[in-house]
């Protein structure tokens, strides 16, 4: 395995120094932080994705790079489970590896605030640029791309990817992470619900009559494929979020045929053009609920123009499959912040932290710690955190907490919800909430994508919240006293 040889300090953090910030670096941070397993001779039919999907099954199994993949050559790598650990996201975004969960969620709440961007820097070649196809020398088919799921429609060459589209009327460049199916070496197929970003862009082209231009980028720092995952407002560009987090602009280059802009650092993108009713038969793709949702569908076909790859290109994957899973546990933190955000934005005091369980998809489930001020906190809480914009989409379980209650230990908030819950008031059930055809217990996924929510007050009555039954439980000034005499003695907590 070859990585690019990158300077201590900067291994260290995740980044480096300079304006090239990429994938390569951040394998190399995970890679000194013991968090990269290399497997070789693993095929793309069956054994890549069963590799993955176990590996997935607990967060904070390390990323895995297959590499000799049978039929390729040496050097054209697959890379997944990329982003289910907490210190990996750190590593990401600069953060020290070992920060936790809420540092984390707090970092997301003052990067939201500040809302820092810088607007990419345009330049004339980079590494991506290694290699160019054009015309009938494209073929996607020689990346090594996995059937990440057993019974899936195909192999899918777009999971961590970013399908880039430019606004006609306002030239906004938007970057959005939607499902890529490879086709045919010169052909593949792009899902973008209704609502999305990239949907509302193709549209306008074709209303005009007219092919919408499209760049997918299959491989990038794990920054940049965050945030196009995420919910950046309409009109704002991916591009510029991710340098703002990086600290200076993104060199782009531009695609020869559409003029889109791509990572100049990218390890594979290619070009081409969506042509009104133009469709393919796709799917279906085992998705982040953890079931195959909407079955197999005609969507738009990408005639690919152009692609470019690196030398020893890196294929990025970011797999949906049952919760935990790598499509959705990076989504979790940011998430929270949000959430956290939008709760105090709405007046309510005193929150003490969010989490949105893995298990969950980082939707399904939100948790909320409060220190109760009055009666009604918790359950006004709750309906906020359910309905608000960052929480609203596909929830079903929104449950809070007291300030004892540490909201990221699934343990400590089942015991809450089994010892503190008065079923007479406590328990509410909404019906009609915000929600997906993906979610199985959606209305109708057809017609109407609703659905009911349950919000549940797991605080210690308020009437009761000084008279309560004391936790048998060491308090936190005897946890730091035996912690600072016996650590080295004590299990990691």
């Amino acid at each position: 395995m070859t990585l690019d040889t990158v300077d201590a300090p900067a291994r260290a953090q995740g980044i480096r120094s300079g304006a090239g910030k990429d994938l390569r670096d951040w394998l190399a941070a995970i890679e000194a932080n013991g968090e990269l397993k290399v497997i070789r001779g693993a095929e793309t039919t069956e054994e890549i994705g069963g590799i993955v999907d176990l590996y997935q099954r607990r967060m904070g199994n390390p990323a895995v790079l297959f590499d000799e993949v049978p039929g390729y050559p040496k050097g054209h790598r697959v890379l997944a489970n990329i982003l289910t650990s907490v210190s990996r996201i750190n590593l990401a975004l600069g953060l020290p590896a070992g920060a936790s969960e809420m540092d984390l969620v707090q970092w997301w709440r003052t990067y939201m605030r500040e809302a820092r961007s810088l607007p990419p820097r345009e330049v004339a070649s980079g590494p991506l640029m290694e290699n160019v196809f054009e015309g009938d020398a494209v073929d996607i088919t020689s990346i090594p791309t996995p059937v990440w799921h057993e019974l899936d429609g195909g192999p899918f060459i777009g999971t961590a990817c970013l399908v880039i589209m430019k606004d006609p009327d306002s030239g906004w460049v938007n970057s959005g992470t939607y499902r890529v199916q490879s086709q045919a070496p010169n052909v593949a197929t792009v899902m973008i619900s209704p609502g999305k970003h990239g949907r509302i862009i193709m549209n306008k082209y074709h209303e005009r009559g007219e092919p919408c231009p499209v760049a997918v980028v299959v491989g990038m720092h794990p920054v940049v494929f965050m945030l196009s995952g995420l919910e950046i407002p309409y009109g704002k560009s991916e591009l510029e979020a991710a340098g703002g987090i990086f600290g200076e602009p993104v060199e782009v280059l531009r695609m020869p045929r559409t003029g889109l802009p791509v990572p100049a650092n990218a390890e594979i993108a290619f070009e081409g053009y969506i042509h009104p009713g133009d469709v393919v038969q796709e799917g279906p793709l085992g998705e982040w609920t953890g079931y195959y949702a909407g079955g197999s569908r005609p969507e738009p076909a990408i005639r690919i123009e152009t692609m470019m790859h690196r030398n020893d290109p890196i294929l990025l994957g970011a797999i949906p499959a049952v919760p935990p899973n790598d499509n959705t546990f990076y989504l979790g933190t940011y998430r929270c912040g949000a959430v956290w955000n939008q709760l105090e934005a709405a007046g309510i005091p005193e929150v003490k932290g969010v989490w949105a369980h893995e298990a969950g998809g980082s939707r399904f489930w939100l948790t909320v710690s409060i220190k109760q001020l009055y009666g009604g906190h918790a359950k006004q809480a709750a309906m906020v955190a359910a309905h608000c914009h960052a929480g609203a989409y596909c929830n079903r379980w929104t449950i809070v907490v007291d300030d004892d209650i540490d909201p990221t230990n699934i343990n400590d908030v089942i015991w809450a919800m089994s010892t503190r819950v008065d079923t007479r008031d406590g328990v509410d059930i909404i019906e009609g909430g915000w929600s997906s055809a993906l979610d199985p217990m959606c209305y109708d996924g057809d017609n109407d994508r609703r659905n009911g929510r349950i919000i549940i007050n797991a605080c210690k009555p308020f009437r009761r919240k000084d008279s309560f039954p004391v936790v048998a439980r060491s308090s936190r000034e005897l946890d730091a006293r035996i912690i600072a005499k016996w650590k080295k003695d004590l299990p990691s907590i």
